[in-house]
């Protein structure tokens, strides 16, 4: 008996070291078991930005592509790109925080709930209801059900309350336990008021829904405009939600190594630089360049007749035809104007990539007061959105001097461009009765709509896109074959393929709750209607 018990101990020892042994070894130590909730919040912050001069940018009907190769003006829709990856980072990032000793209200958290709000509103933006409540959960639920578009957006507001709460108390007690954030270096009070502004977005993007009781869009803009203390905003462009290029880790889009590939096949679009020359509006000169033959003509640079937009809805190879030509060893003149290749090919760094800023802030603001929906100075709010655009593209009171670049010049810092200057009084521009603001009423707004437009150029992803759908200043071009769709601006995405594939009895109950049972790029979500 007492042999059999040895024998039994032994197995077990035996056992028990080899499953010991066997849990060392199965460990890779070249693999980490656990990241620093910094480090993931950098991957986070990465995967959120939205750069310029993309698809996204043509869309918002900024730039027209005239050559097929490099792409097109066509509203042919298909799947978003929806961002549950990226949520899913977030969940781990608030995970590692906790794992990491941090109490439940920690900076991570908070800035947690701001990326869920974020990431929720730009994807519900591009399709309507979504897996908002069920998803997330892993193999717990691996069909999860749809919200409609109305519990996102009451979930989203609830998410930026609840952040800015976080971050006051965070502030109070002097936390200074974030790190990795590279777009506000790791200041909580800059997030509070990210916050804030980025709420005022989203409650102007309810301007349709403001009479409904549930989502109080009025009450809650009022309490935020009129309660900046506890609930601070933007007060100047320093306190801008952008992206710094910095050469040679992160270049801009266009830059100096691919003039020689795209900068004659884009020519700046008729929507936004006809609104420009339209009310004579000296970023004309930064952002473009005089169109070849009116300068063949005789006309001046600094005049604005010089500078014509290609239609996103013009025939691409006629588009083409006229675009005109900069070989290196002569210029064909074209019909339309280049993108101001001094500002954007010239240097790897151009200008910084607004996410969410101070003058679409004003902008706001001042359609929030135009609305009723608080009392203000709309024109005051108005008018330091359009100054604080003006100051981003360096234009100034008096003498302002501008380029553009001479034929088969070279693209450099200090290239062949060609100077020219034009004068500019803020008086004189704001006295236009196309700019003048006409007042609380339908001509008002539609001036700082068309203003915020403006400041939108090459920033804030779909923003310029999602303000037309809403409200349809400025009306895009469409009456043609350019753009494609039928000559008809889209309202929406399509859901991505994989949901058809991975979750098919709730995306076609939400197809059928939404849009009569088809996914359709022209059909009106709840958020329009």
């Amino acid at each position: 008996m007492k042999k059999m018990f040895l024998y039994l101990s032994l197995i077990v020892l035996v056992a028990s070291s080899c499953s010991k042994t066997y849990d060392t070894f199965e460990k890779n130590p070249n693999s980490p078991e656990s990241v620093p909730s910094s480090l993931i919040l950098n991957g986070v912050e990465v995967s959120i930005f939205q750069g310029p001069w993309g698809s996204q940018q043509r869309w918002n009907q900024y730039s027209c592509c005239n050559y097929n190769y490099y792409g097109n003006q066509e509203y042919n829709w298909a799947g978003a790109s929806l961002s549950y990856g990226v949520l899913k980072n977030v969940i781990k990032m608030e995970e590692e925080a906790i794992k990491a000793g941090a109490g439940a209200q920690n900076p991570y958290s908070a800035i947690g709930k701001f990326m869920r709000a974020y990431l929720f509103y730009e994807m519900t933006m591009s399709v309507g209801d979504l897996p908002m409540t069920d998803a997330l959960k892993g193999a717990e639920v691996l069909q999860p059900k749809y919200n409609t578009q109305k519990e996102i957006f009451v979930q989203i507001n609830k998410w930026l309350e609840d952040a800015n709460t976080d971050f006051a108390s965070l502030i109070s007690k002097a936390d200074n336990s974030l790190l990795g954030d590279f777009y506000y270096n790791n200041d909580l009070k800059k997030w509070q008021k990210l916050t804030n502004t980025f709420r005022l977005r989203v409650l102007v993007s309810l301007s349709k829904k403001e009479a409904d009781a549930d989502l109080k869009v009025k009450a809650d803009f009022a309490k935020i405009l009129t309660g900046t203390s506890t609930y601070p905003v933007f007060t100047s462009m320093g306190d801008n939600f952008q992206f710094v290029f910095v050469n040679p880790f992160n270049k801009y889009s266009s830059n100096p190594d691919n003039y020689g590939f795209d900068a004659t096949r884009y020519n700046t679009s008729s929507t936004y630089l006809g609104l420009l020359t339209s009310i004579k509006d000296p970023r004309t000169f930064v952002v473009a360049e005089p169109a070849g033959s009116k300068l063949k003509a005789g006309i001046m640079p600094s005049d604005h007749a010089a500078y014509v937009g290609a239609s996103p809805a013009e025939d691409l190879a006629d588009m083409s035809t006229k675009a005109g030509v900069d070989n290196g060893a002569g210029f064909v003149p074209g019909q339309y104007s280049f993108n101001g290749r001094k500002r954007y090919y010239s240097t790897y760094t151009a200008e910084n990539t607004i996410m969410v800023g101070y003058p679409e802030m004003c902008f706001n603001i001042a359609e929030a007061i135009n609305r009723g929906w608080a009392t203000g100075d709309a024109e005051a709010w108005y008018k330091m959105g359009v100054n604080a655009s003006l100051g981003f593209y360096g234009v100034k009171e008096g003498a302002n001097t501008f380029f553009y670049l001479k034929a088969g010049g070279k693209v450099t810092e200090n290239g062949d461009y060609v100077p020219y200057q034009v004068n500019f009084s803020s008086a004189i521009y704001f006295a236009q009765p196309a700019v003048k603001y006409a007042g609380n009423n339908p001509t008002g707004l539609g001036q700082i709509l068309n203003q915020k437009y403006l400041a939108f150029f090459q920033n804030s992803g779909y923003q310029a896109y999602y303000s037309f759908r809403r409200t349809g200043i400025p009306a895009f071009a469409a009456n043609g074959p350019g753009t494609g769709n039928s000559g008809k601006i889209p309202l929406r995405f399509q859901y991505p393929a994989t949901e058809r594939t991975t979750n098919g009895a709730n995306l076609a109950a939400a197809l059928t709750s939404q849009f009569g049972g088809s996914d359709d790029i022209n059909a009106a979500m709840w958020i329009i209607k």
